[in-house]
Formats: structure tokens, C-alpha cells, sequence
């Protein structure tokens, strides 16, 4: 399967109210592109051009901090990936955005996003309907920094992307979790042994 065969399937499936004529206008500013490991599809200073759905590959978010990368967002498969901030407001990000395996990934351009946005209401739904679902990861990521621990942040993690693990190096999952990674490793044995 094609990936903006994969994409429309998957839009169909999560949208059932977009119709043959909104999704056809999309497909000939569709754009496919293979990435490789530890290639960047967004460096920091640089502005947000693009939305890309994920068909395969896994990504990271992350800034620098004090001469140390922290990870602040993971992309896997059928994610949508932006640095939104930069690309709503077609401002610089702080962000880099780096894959941290090969992947493949369909990408839309901002200016397209936002004619569609303009001239239709489902695709206008949709643009809210993904805000609102990004909205929430991100308020609920913060919530998880104000009131948890680091403990509570693993398992919280293990909960609810428990695949995540298999995939990312202990190293970005400890930048993302807030931690150092002897911390992390410390915590997983003793949830191992309890």
C-alpha cells in the first residue's frame, strides 16, 4: 500500500464525514518521502512548513537545553507530525525533529492546510478535531510534570505507549520522562522487582 493510500484509508476511518471530492483535493499536494535514520525533518530556527502523517518510522521532538537534547514528543505510525506552534504561526521553532528510525511519511504543505481550512468546513473540522487531540497530549504532559514523579511519569508512560520502549533508547525516553538515565534504569528495576 502506497503511503497516501495508507493515509486516505486512515482519514476515512478517523473522519467518516470527509467525502470522496475533500479528500481528492489533497492528492495531487501530497508529497511522499522516505527518511533515514537520524535525518532531521525540522531543524530549530527553522520555520514549520509542513504537517506529515507517519506510515512507518518513529520520530523525536526535541530542543537543547544547557548542552543536553530533551526530548519533548514521540511520532509513530498514523501520528500527525508538526512542530505546531511554528507552523500555525509560521514563526521560527525551537524545535528540532529528528527520525530515529527509517520512515516513511506523507507530507502536506502549510499554505495548502490553510487554503483547505478557508474554503471547507470538513476540512476545517478536521484541523480542530486534530488541535483538540494535540491539545490534550500536551496538557496532559504538563499535568504529568506539575503533579507526578519521575516513577509515576514511567508508568504512566508504560500504560498508555507500553511499544514505545521497544523503539526508543533508554537515554531519549529518560530526557523525555525528565530524568537521567541511571534514574530511569534504577526505577525499572524497582518496578521489576516489585
Amino acid at each position: 500500500m502506497t503511503g497516501i493510500l495508507e493515509l486516505r484509508t486512515w482519514l476515512l476511518a478517523n473522519y467518516r464525514f470527509l467525502s470522496e471530492e475533500d479528500l481528492e483535493f489533497f492528492r495531487p499536494h501530497l508529497i511522499e518521502r522516505q527518511i533515514g535514520k537520524d535525518e532531521h525533518v525540522l531543524a530549530s530556527g527553522r520555520c514549520c512548513r509542513e504537517v506529515s502523517f507517519i506510515v512507518s518510522g518513529a520520530f523525536r521532538m526535541y530542543h537543547g537545553l544547557g548542552g543536553k537534547e530533551i526530548n519533548s514528543h514521540f511520532f509513530v505510525e498514523h501520528d500527525f507530525m508538526a512542530d505546531y506552534g511554528s507552523l500555525l504561526g509560521q514563526i521560527p521553532s525551537r524545535y528540532s525533529i529528528q527520525a530515529l528510525e527509517p520512515s516513511k511519511i506523507v507530507s502536506i504543505s502549510h499554505d495548502v492546510l490553510m487554503y483547505a481550512y478557508e474554503h471547507s468546513k470538513n476540512w476545517e473540522r478536521v484541523g480542530r478535531l486534530m488541535a483538540e487531540h494535540y491539545a490534550g497530549i500536551f496538557s496532559g504532559r504538563l499535568e504529568q510534570f506539575l503533579f507526578m514523579g519521575g516513577q509515576e511519569r514511567y508508568r504512566c508512560l508504560l500504560q498508555t505507549n507500553p511499544h514505545i520502549f521497544e523503539r526508543v533508547p533508554l537515554y531519549h525516553l529518560a530526557s523525555y520522562l525528565g530524568m537521567e538515565r541511571e534514574s530511569l534504569s534504577r526505577i525499572r528495576q524497582r518496578l521489576s522487582r516489585a
